[in-house]
């Protein structure tokens, strides 16, 4: 669960049931500072001299306010929308696109207007009927660690198990799912786990569930009866890589149930790195040891109009190879839905 050091709540934000919790949730707790925003100056109440600094501090930091842009992101290939419950997270992984995205607003912010946000999705269904329309929940976002004070995705998902034309899905490194395992969900939302080996995650993802932590919380999760994945991300080429994402996967069959209602789905993305990211990277985490030296990369245009550094298409080849291989073998029930 996330213990913020500090909540800014903006103005107007306490109107809500929601925020009325948090405030109530954490207001006795002396070492957390809360702040009343008269204004909507929010980032000079976030200390910091430099970049790296207001990072660290931003990540500590709990915004309560409403969502004020009801047009939803597209979130292709995975979903038709987005559905924005919550943006930022407090995990502080080094290669995170968010780091990027979110640029110089790294803090963690729950949307307390909730139901206007499912109304929303209610219209955008609405107009995709009778085709079965797909959102996703932590886009921008992982909404896990602060699900015991929102109760977000408790809403979410009794909405969407509730409607037979729409689904729900979101990814998260953390296991405060407890709170999910009891809910009417129908099948409808699809939760979904970001797993690594040991080495990725003790050297990259800081402030995250360890992996078995993670594991745990995906086995919960199937027994609840929901459709169940692996984002198997960002993959790296590095010494005894194959041995290593092969003892993560044999672990995965040997301790999922055999018996699941659905099949457990895979979604694996290899490293890849945008001169943008790479820049403040280097400047949020000087120390880094993330493989991104561009000479050793394919420079590859995306979709958005921007390129990014891939690994070389032979490197490409020997990864869809390897993991096609190893989730054949070791897994019955199961979903390849891409390599990339």
């Amino acid at each position: 669960m996330f213990i913020p050091k500090r909540i800014i709540f903006e103005k107007d934000s306490l109107e809500y049931d929601m925020a009325k919790e948090v405030l109530a949730n954490f207001e006795d707790n002396e070492n957390i500072e809360i702040i009343n925003l008269t204004s909507n100056k929010l980032k000079q109440n976030i200390p910091g001299n430099d970049l790296s600094a207001q990072y660290k501090e931003g990540k500590k930091t709990l915004v309560v306010g409403t969502k004020k842009s009801l047009k939803f992101q597209s979130c292709k290939p995975s979903a038709h929308y987005q559905l924005p419950l919550v943006s930022g997270c407090m995990g502080q992984c080094q290669y995170c696109y968010l780091n990027t995205m979110l640029g110089d607003k790294p803090f963690v912010k729950i949307h307390v207007n909730v139901d206007d946000i499912l109304n929303q999705a209610q219209k955008y269904i609405n107009e995709r009927l009778p085709d079965i329309t797909v959102f996703e929940g932590a886009a921008t976002s992982d909404p896990v660690p602060v699900e015991p004070y929102t109760n977000s995705l408790k809403k979410a998902i009794l909405f969407f198990g509730n409607n037979n034309n729409a689904r729900f899905r979101f990814v998260t490194k953390y296991n405060d799912i407890d709170s999910l395992l009891n809910l009417e969900h129908n099948g409808h939302t699809e939760i979904r786990f970001s797993i690594n080996t040991s080495s990725v995650i003790n050297k990259y993802e800081h402030f995250t569930a360890s992996c078995d932590k993670r594991i745990e919380a995906s086995i919960k999760v199937a027994g609840a009866g929901y459709p169940m994945g692996f984002l198997i991300a960002p993959i790296f080429i590095y010494p005894n890589w194959k041995q290593e994402y092969h003892n993560l996967l044999l672990k995965l069959s040997s301790e999922l149930p055999n018996d699941l209602k659905f099949p457990v789905t895979f979604e694996i993305i290899s490293h890849r790195y945008t001169t943008t990211a790479k820049n403040r990277i280097l400047q949020v985490f000087p120390e880094t040891t993330l493989p991104m030296n561009d000479e050793d990369r394919k420079y590859k245009f995306g979709q958005f109009g921007y390129g990014k550094y891939v690994y070389p298409q032979e490197s490409i080849v020997e990864i869809k190879h390897f993991f096609i291989k190893e989730i054949e073998e070791l897994f019955i029930n199961k979903e390849v839905k891409y390599i990339i």
